[in-house]
């Protein structure tokens, strides 16, 4: 019986595989043809062509900013289920509980300073992203903490206070540097418009390594998410799993955040779905949730690019208008079961 129930659960695990695989390049073909300017029509004729004015916006200008979408919306996603499963808190993500503003405001600094130093090849921007974002995680899980627990409602409470905090200093470095201040506003609503092969050069390998060292972690997030004592018992080193993860993902919603600005809500709700479809283990839900988050995104950006054309609106703007309300369903819910 047990043998059957798993065979089934792997079944369903690889018919998702292969319907989000297919979503996913189905969707990479429609946003490559449709944008502002070119209808589909001159898209396919440009993309057979490889030629002219219409190839260049295909393949340097639409192409990168596609595989940008792909990365960020899988990244998110990933780091957001894994920091539900290591809080067992459904409300948890990189956005609510304050790294993507904290990762905000350090590249803030970066844009309002004009920083342009760079190590082994990551920019300066995305580095002072990463400290910020690691720092506001470090935080949050800080001033959660009581009597060496962390609960849900307090995790919640720090990561908003947190965000504000960093939020603010993000106003702050706007008014003090007025004249970047339409750079990092426009940045912090998130939008791929500035995406580029150079940039996919440093934040490809970032992000791939972040979710495949948080994959090798299933185990231990799936003893994680029955409580921290039953874990300890399995033989997770508990303390050192949890800085793992949140190190990781700070660095992976960092290196979106640097390159992309702020885009919430996706860990959030990604996750959320994959889970009521195919079950909580993570060996199944991350990868799922990679992919249908990098599906989510691109759809998005693409809606973006094409509601007000030839107008863009920022895709951040788009994934807070469908991810609020799921927020506030997800919180009612939790309230609920409280």
């Amino acid at each position: 019986m047990e043998k059957d129930i798993k065979a089934q659960a792997q079944k369903k695990f690889l018919i998702g595989i292969i319907i989000l695989a297919v979503a996913l390049v189905i969707m990479t073909g429609v946003s490559l043809l449709t944008g502002a300017g070119m209808d589909m029509k001159k898209s396919l004729a440009a993309l057979l062509d490889g030629e002219g004015t219409a190839s260049v916006i295909l393949w340097k200008i639409r192409l990168p900013r596609i595989l940008m979408c792909i990365l960020a919306g899988a990244v998110l996603s990933v780091c957001g289920a894994a920091l539900q499963g290591l809080f067992k808190n459904p409300l948890c993500d990189p956005h609510i509980l304050g790294v993507s503003s904290g990762a905000g405001l350090g590249a803030a600094i970066a844009i309002a300073l004009g920083f342009t130093y760079s190590f082994l090849g990551v920019g300066s921007i995305t580095l002072m992203a990463f400290a910020t974002g690691i720092l506001s995680i470090f935080l949050v899980t800080a001033l959660a903490k009581s009597g060496g627990k962390v609960s849900n409602i307090s995790l919640l409470l720090s990561g908003i206070a947190v965000g504000a905090f960093m939020g603010a200093g993000i106003l702050l470095v706007m008014r003090m540097a007025h004249d970047k201040a339409e750079n990092i506003i426009f940045w912090t609503m998130g939008s791929m418009t500035f995406a580029s092969y150079k940039q996919l050069l440093y934040t490809a390998p970032i992000v791939i390594v972040t979710m495949t060292l948080i994959m090798f972690h299933s185990r231990e997030l799936d003893m994680l998410s029955q409580g921290e004592t039953w874990a300890a018992e399995g033989g997770v080193n508990v303390a050192l799993t949890r800085n793992v993860i949140l190190i990781l993902a700070a660095i992976g919603t960092a290196a979106v955040v640097a390159g992309s600005g702020i885009i919430g809500f996706v860990g959030l709700m990604i996750p959320h779905v994959v889970r009521m479809i195919f079950g909580p283990k993570h060996s199944r839900l991350l990868p799922l949730s990679a992919l249908l988050g990098a599906v989510f995104l691109l759809l998005m950006d693409t809606l973006a690019r094409i509601i007000i054309a030839p107008l863009e609106i920022p895709v951040g703007i788009l994934t807070a208008m469908v991810g609020a309300p799921f927020f506030i369903y997800i919180l009612k819910r939790s309230v609920k079961n409280d």
